[in-house]
């Protein structure tokens, strides 16, 4: 059985340590690295499953990372990072990581968000963006028929609302920021387009959550965007 490899991208001794001995108790292999250059040597040469990225690099930032590893490869990249500001987050995953994790963090909250990634890896790689159906639970997209059902029953959407749950589910798992979303769906990010967002969003949820076993499929980062959690994620 295929054990996943993790790159842990961190110059702070302790915390590196910390990190791969949760991953090894658990039975995960990993490689690491000190510096930016070495994590993009590593990421290159040995193709792990998911990076773990610390931004505070000694020789550059993340972030630069982030986008020099997303010239050639989708690989999950989950930045950990003492910097707790919205700007630092929104940079990070506009840049192209999956998700952020702000020190000091809970060895609990990062095995879950490590399982999420994986799985959302999974799914790519057997196609299931290309498949005409999305299957969440009890939420069922149909992208050939343009529907959407609940509980086997149909969610009258408007357009907007059809085109923000299905930029969600493509991208399961995976949090996006709101000027990511905006601009997939209305090409700007303005002041105009981000109040709309907001609006949209309450309409979609509302809907979401009347079915017959109300649960959360689209979670809330305060001040950065939104994710599509899977059905059994709902309750983390």
């Amino acid at each position: 059985m295929h054990k996943a490899t993790i790159l842990v991208v961190e110059d702070d001794p302790p915390v590196r340590n910390l990190i791969t001995i949760t991953l090894k108790t658990h039975g995960y292999d990993y490689l690491t690295a000190g510096n930016g250059q070495s994590a993009i040597m590593q990421a290159a040469s040995h193709r792990p499953d998911v990076v773990f990225l610390d931004l505070g690099l000694p020789d550059m930032d993340g972030v630069e990372v982030i986008k020099k590893i997303r010239t050639w490869t989708e690989m999950p990249i989950i930045v950990i990072s003492a910097r707790s500001g919205e700007e630092d987050k929104i940079e990070a995953l506009d840049a192209g990581a999956d998700d952020y994790l702000t020190k000091p963090f809970s060895v609990e909250e990062l095995l879950a968000r490590l399982r999420v990634s994986l799985r959302r890896m999974a799914l790519l790689q057997q196609g299931r963006e290309e498949s005409p159906v999305f299957t969440n639970g009890s939420l069922v997209i149909n992208y050939a028929a343009e529907t959407v059902t609940l509980d086997g029953k149909e969610l009258h959407l408007t357009p907007i609302e059809y085109k923000l749950i299905s930029l969600l589910a493509h991208n399961e798992g995976k949090v996006l920021t709101y000027s990511f979303i905006t601009k997939a769906i209305w090409g700007d990010a303005t002041e105009s387009e981000m109040a709309s967002l907001r609006v949209f969003m309450a309409t979609l949820r509302k809907k979401l959550e009347s079915g017959e076993r109300p649960q959360r499929f689209i979670q809330t980062h305060i001040g950065i965007g939104y994710r599509m959690l899977k059905a059994e994620d709902a309750g983390e």
